[in-house]
């Protein structure tokens, strides 16, 4: 039994294995000469062009198009500017962790983009290839992610660090968000979904999902139990808050994981399903009232929704929220010291940076771009009121809305304030750029070494898999009968070979 197991899994992984790497293999072989760069992206997380006609961006500064998608744009905008060709090989992956298990089974990339807590574990374990001081350069023009990259974002990069190394110094930021709870107000309060204990709201009964995976069903259930605590004036209050939410919010103590296994047991009995892209559907559908969500999600959802006349709210809770990102890492396993290949790796993500592309990748994919276009270029700023500002001719009552915060690190910067429907302060808006009390409570989720990963998982497996509390007592009543009448039997066997 265990070699057919073993023999299954064998092939399992394989077949996903394939099929993460089905879109590579249908790129011809590159050509004498020419540079193969190998990608490895979320799915469906690039421009892929061929826009309809009326889906021009028409912002002051020029209008935006997606033509082609932007691999190929890249491939001949690197000719055009260093004379030199470059192949890219371009794969998908579902989930972070299937990232990993590509990568420990001799998958080689030049470049993926993995998720924060999955960029740390890269770095913890020396498969990183870190940026080259050109990269970093802001007096070269090419250079568009550091020329570009907000400032809130890149302090986050520049404070976290992983062994004493700086993220920054391994990963480029691509997109970021917050999570929280997407829901419909006509059937549940604004107050009753800010909050992570909503998952037990009877309100919502079997009309609520959660994320079928351990780290953000984990960080929604630590705010759930430690709500108490974590909205009191005394935890508030305190100086270095911050740190202080980071640290509860990644409290992976026997204590906290085993108060975590039994609030989601108890959260199972509420929920329509744990799930892993069907909640956006099911919000869109009204199968359900309200799914936690990521926020780029969310605003897909809403957008849906609206098409529909059916309107969709998004509520951050008020313990915490998590603060998370996808960025591009190179591989030393596929770099392997080539300078041309790691030069064109660091030139795709400067391309992707272009404030132009930047805005074509969340036109396309509903995320938002961690470009914010720098001091000279507000290609992005002008995008987000194309979607956004209100006309305050037309609205009844048009509200301001700072997010000075992200182009320029000052929350009060009078350029960067939208006058806005007071519905997008709670709609999509709200998504993409929250204001400064959400960013204020936010926090990473951070990287688990093997030995809590592993403790972290078991918690999973049981409540995932296994729940005590749904068990009647008759079952055990009866699993004391069987395990008696066995214990009888075999004392009256033994006594019988006795005699």
């Amino acid at each position: 039994m265990k070699r057919f197991l073993a023999s299954a899994l064998l092939i399992t992984l394989v077949f996903i294995n394939l099929d993460a790497k089905s879109f590579a293999s249908e790129e011809s072989e590159a050509a004498p000469g020419e540079i193969v760069l190998k990608v490895c992206n979320w799915e469906e997380y690039i421009d892929e062009g061929d826009w309809d006609e009326d889906e021009v961006i028409d912002l002051e500064s020029g209008d935006i198009f997606g033509e082609n998608s932007l691999v190929e744009d890249f491939e001949d905008w690197y000719y055009e500017t260093y004379g030199q060709k470059v192949k890219v090989q371009y794969s998908c992956f579902g989930t972070n962790e299937e990232l990993y298990s590509m990568l420990t089974m001799g998958d080689e990339y030049d470049l993926v983009c993995p998720s924060d807590y999955m960029i740390m574990k890269l770095m913890s374990e020396g498969m990183a290839e870190p940026f080259s001081e050109e990269f970093f350069d802001e007096t070269k023009e090419e250079n568009y992610y550091i020329n570009g990259v907000s400032p809130f974002i890149r302090e986050v990069f520049e404070e976290n660090e992983i062994g004493g190394e700086k993220w920054s110094k391994y990963a480029a930021g691509y997109m970021w968000g917050v999570t929280g709870i997407i829901y419909n107000p006509e059937m549940l309060s604004r107050e009753e979904a800010s909050t992570w204990n909503v998952f037990t709201n009877k309100n919502v009964y079997r009309r609520i999902t959660i994320k079928d995976n351990v780290r953000d069903a984990m960080f929604a259930a630590i705010g759930a139990v430690k709500s108490d605590y974590l909205l009191s004036d005394g935890f508030l209050g305190s100086d270095d808050y911050s740190e202080k939410l980071m640290d509860e919010m990644n409290d992976v103590s026997d204590e906290t994981l085993t108060d975590v296994q039994n609030y989601l047991q108890l959260a199972k009995d509420n929920l329509y399903s744990f799930e892993t892209d069907s909640g956006k559907a099911d919000m869109i559908t009204g199968k359900v009232a309200a799914n936690y969500q990521w926020s780029g999600d969310a605003v897909y959802a809403m957008e849906q929704a609206e098409e529909d006349d059916f309107i969709l709210e998004f509520a951050v809770p008020e313990e915490s929220t998590n603060l998370w990102f996808d960025g591009w890492v190179m591989l030393k396993d596929g770099i392997k010291g080539d300078a041309a290949k790691k030069h064109a790796a660091e030139s795709f993500v400067n391309f992707l940076s272009m404030p132009e592309n930047a805005v074509r990748n969340m036109y396309y994919i509903g995320y938002s771009s961690v470009i914010s276009g720098g001091e000279d270029d507000d290609t992005v700023y002008e995008y987000i009121k194309w979607n956004y500002e209100a006309d305050p001719e037309e609205e009844e009552e048009p509200v301001e809305y700072p997010l000075g915060f992200y182009f320029t690190g000052d929350y009060e910067d009078e350029d960067y304030i939208l006058t806005v429907s007071e519905q997008q302060t709670r709609r999509m808006l709200y998504a993409q750029y929250p204001p400064k009390e959400v960013i204020d409570r936010s926090a990473v989720m951070l990287y688990f070494d093997t030995d809590t990963n592993a403790k972290v998982n078991r918690m999973w497996i049981n409540v995932r898999c296994f729940n005590a509390k749904r068990i009647p007592i008759w079952f055990y009543c009866l699993l004391g009968v069987l395990l008696g009448g066995g214990i009888f039997v075999v004392i009256r066997t033994k006594i019988k070979n006795r005699m």
